[in-house]
């Protein structure tokens, strides 16, 4: 363009001219200068032309000779150092030769050469205007005969020919070429005619008539030795894929993919032997390898576009892929003299078969793939296998790519159901079909016997090519899709295979002797993914058959549990030393946490005490960590020393890990706080959820269930507390709801909250629901003031509990309200927190009993009165009165779902916005008791003669007993309504008697008690206890059930229990608030006793005395088993009572097999359900059912056993269950289940179910109750 003369300017003028005719319709019709600006500016997408237009092929020429070679260049560079990229794609390539161009300083020159010249063009023409309108005609002539004579130069060449210089590629050019182009030409002629050939427009050369003659001529040239000409032939080629729609690359496609099928068939050509091996520094071999690695970068490329185009240039691609690949030669002679197929060379080139992968994702290019498959090439299928089988057999390190590739397609086609719908299939010199499983058993035998990879470090092999590092990731893609692994990999036999190396190491053998380190990591990576579905977990625990009896093979858990804790104890001597060791110890320990970390898991490997030998190996490690020396400047060994620390710290975490993840169970847990390594768990915990990091790599949900399951214990809640994870919770908090500690400028003020709790501050809200259950309440809050302080600093940041009732509960102060910033919707929240922290009815009465909590709330709706006469006042209605409102209610009324009434939360449409009577003093409104029920009949006495004659003495005990039951069983089914009131009196009265006769049914040893009142009338009570027996009579009376004088009697209740227990209790030290003394709550069963015995001291103090023998009394009775000698003493140093590790455990684990909907929604929300049981339990689900109900509770696990506690909040789940999943997706299940009562429920309508339950589950439930005694495993 240096040379611009009168010529150029007027050939620009005519091409410009044209391109102006052709588009004037649309330039014309534009309603503005912009609008046509834009239509020029997109031509190339609305204009089917653009292309074909002179003045576009002039820039295009023009671009490709100023800046042709610089993009070769840059693709050159690219393509070789992406070469081991698997992602590598085209697009990725123009995006970076694109950018790379675009700062070029040719590219700068070019632009600024182009414009130059326009200018002068297009000033020119605006000068002629006229004149060139006049000779339009004229000069159209002219340039349609000038199109043949117009001059093009080539960078390449100095031929001055006109031919070599058309902007058009006619017909006659091509015939030309062709002519030039055969074998018989001289070489310089042939050179010659091929440059030009490149130099050219691809589209222009597909669209001659020719192509065809001129297809075959490059075929055979392809063939031509000499080295240079054979890739000037590979770049047009390269240049057609990338540049030409796929109907034109699909025939270059074509081309040589035939040339490579005949050049592999062809006896002339010297194709290297298996023996041989393939020698990368012979020509041929690199001609050979650059025409394969061409092909198979289109056949990467090809499925990104070609859903565009009809069906069958995709099915011609995929029929001419797979008729290469099919090529075989004469198998006659001996394995080691094959020649090597087309597809050995296609996994050097692309070993991870990206290519294959790609082809296989789709349904539209997937159903052509499997189809020619099925009906015409089966045989690469059986080849594959084949080869699979034969280098398992020889075990040959020449044939490693071999593997690779067969491995990756026979892997890719078991994930889909048509794919596997192709096994099994026949092996030569082999009897047997090979079927799915028997590929799979394969597989996990190459890991093991094929060579081992070089060792890794911590992060080490990413791009490992190690034929047993493929087959693992072969396998890693099966157990990800749920359908395949099922049908494919969960079943005994391959779960054998993999096991297989570890019997053969326990057994201090190594059958397989290239069975390395590595290969035990991707053995126990392929279990831990198993383990972490579902169904795969349930074949390690329990095999194919759960019903065998057959205790002789142990299941695959069983076995790498022994297997992790030999390696833990250091038992195994094969690899002492080995550098590699924590990585194997961390693997299979990391199986093992996908088993114990579930309920069914842990039973299973309770035998094995995992986590003494876990917590073992991590206080080992941490004495290590301390012992390593500081690192010395300018010392050699600084590098070494940081490595081993690095190591080390990194094991000690790793062993802390699988420490904590014993808190996802009840049963877990208590063994984790056994084990001492409590605290530092949970502040590594709270690192990782900090740092914002997953809680495990088969984890599917987040932190919320395992803080639910630590915050149900005291010592639990303490770790969170010392770990700062409830500083960072209300840190968060407060930033969200008033501000943060630092005073960042505002620069977009908040929206306005619309809920009573914004969004932004939900998350924090429930994860507060879930830290404060009353164990952790207890610990946190107990014996402790409020700070009350006179004045508040605006940027005061809460840290604890504490202050966060002080904050935003209660407010009995101006200098608290005037310490926040967002007053009412602060204290919403916090009263919305009291509402759900006073569902349990122990953090109810403590704080009722420290901070006086209801006076506070009556006081604010004194304040909230406005006087508007003298005899009249009206309260103000407003969101925080509405609230105090709804909360004094449900702290003052005790009541199931149909003997309360809460007030609403919002307001009403119409003149009454609020109908409910608010109130700030004592007695409170009777309006929102139930009437139905306080004017009910409960006396059923007129029936107890019917009832008790059923249960007529035999003179075995034994079958009156089990008489007893069934009758209870039937009138519960017939009549429930009946087992009330003094029927239900003398049922228990009479039934527990005679159990607490029968030595085989006591569970606990007779104590002598011979207390009277006189003994105990000085005695305390705890200030909770005291409130909660005024709870308990102000509930009688409502009832019908106690009178007034019935508080004395029930305080002696109370101190004569307290002694009776006293007496049964170790003595213990411990650091833990609520084992400092006596039961931390109230005791809610003996008080709902003496309701049910009408208020009768005597029988109620001989009940218990009876009851106390069984072991029902250690799960209904809570205060039983309190600091008791009859537990282990690290059990009662835990200070987690039998109701949590026991019954809480195994609701857990039937509820993920009865309603597993109910679980997962547990486990989505974030909550655990042993919480809400404790809680439901503990208070003998008080204000959670009605009165009858809880009599029939308390009268089924008496009657029927302590299993029925299991079994009863199974049903209730059951029954809750589109509750539970509708408040899972509105984001607010925890609330959900602490604040609403279980409308609807009837014990004896789930008494079927249970039974039912009881079939399937006594047995194991029954038997690990009856442990609680001896749990010290």
């Amino acid at each position: 363009m240096a040379h611009f003369s009168g010529e150029d300017e007027v050939m620009l003028q005519a091409m410009l001219r044209q391109l102006f005719q052709s588009v004037k319709e649309k330039i014309t019709g534009a309603p503005s200068l912009e609008c046509a600006e834009e239509i020029l500016l997109h031509l190339e997408e609305t204009d089917e032309n653009f292309h074909n237009y002179e003045f576009v092929k002039y820039l295009r020429q023009h671009i490709c000779n100023t800046l042709g070679s610089m993009i070769e260049e840059e693709m050159g560079k690219w393509t070789s150092d992406q070469n081991q990229d698997e992602d590598f794609g085209y697009d990725t390539v123009v995006q970076h030769v694109t950018k790379r161009t675009q700062e070029s300083k040719e590219y700068k020159e070019m632009m600024h050469s182009l414009k130059n010249i326009m200018m002068v063009v297009v000033e020119s023409m605006i000068n002629k205007f006229e004149e060139d309108e006049m000779r339009s005609q004229e000069r159209q002539k002219k340039i349609q005969k000038e199109k043949s004579n117009s001059y093009c130069t080539d960078n390449c060449s100095d031929s001055d020919s006109s031919f070599n210089q058309s902007y058009k590629f006619c017909q006659g050019k091509l015939q030309l070429i062709l002519d030039q182009l055969d074998p018989g030409q001289p070489k310089e002629v042939r050179y010659e005619a091929l440059q030009t050939l490149c130099s050219a427009p691809p589209s222009d050369v597909l669209n001659c008539e020719n192509w065809t003659t001129l297809c075959e001529k490059l075929t055979v040239s392809l063939s031509d030795p000499d080295p240079v000409f054979s890739d000037r032939i590979l770049k047009f080629y390269a240049q057609t894929f990338t540049l030409s729609p796929l109907h034109m690359t699909k025939e270059i496609y074509t081309s040589l993919a035939k040339y490579l099928k005949l050049y592999f068939l062809s006896r002339e050509n010297h194709i290297p032997t298996l023996s041989a091996g393939i020698d990368i520094s012979n020509p041929n071999v690199i001609c050979l390898l650059k025409k394969v690695r061409l092909l198979n970068e289109y056949q990467k490329e090809a499925p990104s576009f070609w859903i565009r185009h009809p069906e069958k240039y995709m099915e011609e691609i995929v029929e001419n892929t797979l008729s290469l690949l099919s090529v075989k030669h004469d198998q006659s002679h001996l394995v080691s003299q094959k020649i090597l197929d087309p597809i050995y060379f296609f996994a050097l080139v692309d070993t991870k078969a990206v290519w294959f992968k790609k082809w296989m994702h789709a349904y539209y290019s997937r159903t052509a793939v499997l189809r020619l498959l099925e009906k015409k090439y089966k045989s690469l299928i059986t080849t594959a296998v084949q080869q699979c089988v034969q280098y398992f057999e020889l075990c040959e390190a020449m044939k490693a790519d071999e593997i690779l590739g067969h491995s990756k397609h026979c892997g890719r086609l078991l994930i889909y159901t048509q794919g596997r719908r192709l096994f099994p299939i026949k092996l030569k010199n082999r009897k047997d079909l090979v079927s799915l499983t028997d590929l799979l058993v394969l597989f996990t035998q190459l890991i093991c016997y094929s060579p081992s990879c070089p060792k890794m470090t911590s992060a080490a092999h990413l791009d490992n090519y190690s034929p047993a590092s493929m087959v693992t990731e072969v396998l890693r893609i099966l157990c990800d899709q749920k359908e395949c692994a099922i049908e494919c990999l969960y079943n005994n036999t391959v779960i054998e295979a993999l096991l297989q190396p570890i019997h053969n190491l326990m057994k201090g053998t190594k059958t397989a002797p290239n069975c390395s380190e590595t290969a035990l990591i991707h053995i126990a990576d392929i279990l831990a993914r198993i383990a972490s579905v579902e169904e795969g977990l349930t074949l390690l625990l329990y095999g194919e058959n759960m019903n065998s009896s057959d205790e002789k093979s142990p299941t695959g858990a069983h076995i790498i549990a022994q297997f992790s804790k030999k390696l833990l104890d250091e038992d195994i001597s094969i690899f002492s030393g080995s550098e590699m060791l924590p990585m194997v110890k961390g693997a299979f320990i990391s199986v093992c946490r996908q088993i114990y970390g579930t309920c069914e898991g842990l039973q299973v490997l309770i035998p094995y005490s995992l986590h003494e030998s876990i917590a073992k190996a991590w206080k080992k490690t941490s004495l290590l960590s301390e012992r390593i020396p500081t690192p010395v400047k300018c010392s050699d060994s600084v590098s070494s020393v940081s490595q081993e620390s690095q190591n080390i710290m990194a094991w000690e975490e790793n062993l802390l890990d699988d420490l904590l993840n014993f808190a996802a169970t009840p049963k877990g847990l208590l063994f984790l706080q056994r084990t001492g390594a409590i605290n530092e768990c949970v502040t590594f915990m709270f690192n990782r959820y900090a740092k914002k990091l997953q809680i495990s790599r088969h984890k599917k949900f987040g932190y919320g269930v395992l803080v639910a399951q630590v915050a149900s214990t005291a010592a639990g809640a303490i770790a969170l507390q010392n770990s700062g994870f409830i500083n960072g919770l209300i840190t968060e908090l407060w930033a969200n709801l008033e501000c943060g500690r630092d005073d960042v400028r505002v620069t977009h003020p908040r929206s306005t909250p619309v809920d009573p709790i914004d969004r932004s501050c939900q998350k924090s809200f429930l994860a507060l629901v879930n830290l404060l259950p009353y164990p952790a309440v207890y610990e946190l809050v107990g014996n402790q003031d409020l700070p009350n302080k006179a004045e508040y600093s605006l940027r005061e940041v809460p840290t604890c509990v504490i202050d966060i009732i002080d904050r935003l509960i209660i407010l009995n102060s101006e200098a608290k309200i005037r310490s926040l910033f967002n007053y009412e919707q602060s204290h919403i929240f916090g009263l919305r927190l009291l509402s759900v922290l006073c569902c349990d009815l122990d953090t109810l009465l403590l704080l009722e009993a420290q901070y006086q909590v209801s006076e506070m709330l009556l006081n604010a709706q004194e304040e909230n009165i406005l006087e508007t006469s003298e005899s009249h006042r009206d309260f103000i209605i407003d969101g925080l009165s509405v609230e105090r409102n709804h909360v004094l209610v449900r702290m003052n009324f005790i009541g199931g779902p149909m003997e309360r009434i809460l007030p609403p939360r919002v307001l009403e449409k119409g003149d009454d916005p609020y109908p409910w009577p608010m109130f700030s003093s004592y007695p409170l409104p009777n309006c929102y008791l139930s009437e139905v029920t306080r004017n009910a009949d409960l006396k059923k006495d007129s029936d107890l003669g019917k009832l008790l004659l059923r249960f007529k003495m035999s003179d075995k005990q034994t079958e009156w007993i089990e008489n007893c039951r069934r009758q209870f069983c039937k009138m519960m089914k017939a009549k429930p309504d009946i087992i009330s009131g003094s029927a239900l009196l003398e049922l228990l009265e009479k039934f527990v008697l005679h159990l607490s006769e029968s030595a085989s049914e006591c569970y606990f040893p007779s104590v002598e008690y011979t207390a009277t009142d006189a003994n105990v009338k000085n005695e305390s009570l705890s200030s909770v206890q005291q409130l909660g027996i005024k709870m308990t009579v102000r509930y009688g009376k409502f009832l019908s059930l106690l009178k007034d004088s019935a508080e004395n009697d029930l305080t002696l209740v109370l101190k004569h229990c307290e002694r009776f227990l006293k007496q049964q209790q170790a003595s213990i030290k411990s650091a833990l608030l609520c084992l400092q003394g006596t039961y931390a709550g109230h005791d809610w069963f003996v008080s709902s006793l003496f309701m049910i015995m009408l208020g009768d001291k005597e029988k109620t103090l001989r009940f218990l005395q009876h009851f106390s023998r069984l072991l029902t009394s250690a799960f209904l009775w809570l205060p039983r088993l309190h600091i008791s000698r009859y537990l282990a003493t690290d059990t009662i140093e835990s200070g987690i009572h039998p109701v949590y590790f026991c019954s809480t455990h195994y609701i857990e684990m039937l509820l993920k097999v009865e309603v597993p909907l109910v679980f997962s929604a547990f486990h989505m929300s974030g909550f655990a359900p042993s919480q809400i049981c404790l809680q439901w339990i503990t208070q003998c689900f008080w204000n959670y059912l009605d009165w009858i109900e809880i009599c029939h509770y308390i009268a089924t696990c008496v009657f029927l056993g302590p299993d029925y506690q299991v079994y009863l909040c199974i049903a209730i789940f059951k029954h809750l269950q589109q509750d539970i999943l509708q408040h899972t997706q509105t984001q607010d299940l925890q609330v959900f289940l602490k604040e609403e009562a279980l409308h609807g429920f009837r014990v004896s309508d789930y008494l079927e179910y249970m039974e039912i339950l009881e079939q399937n589950y006594r047995p194991v439930v029954l038997r690990d109750m009856r442990n609680i005694r001896v749990q010290s495993t």
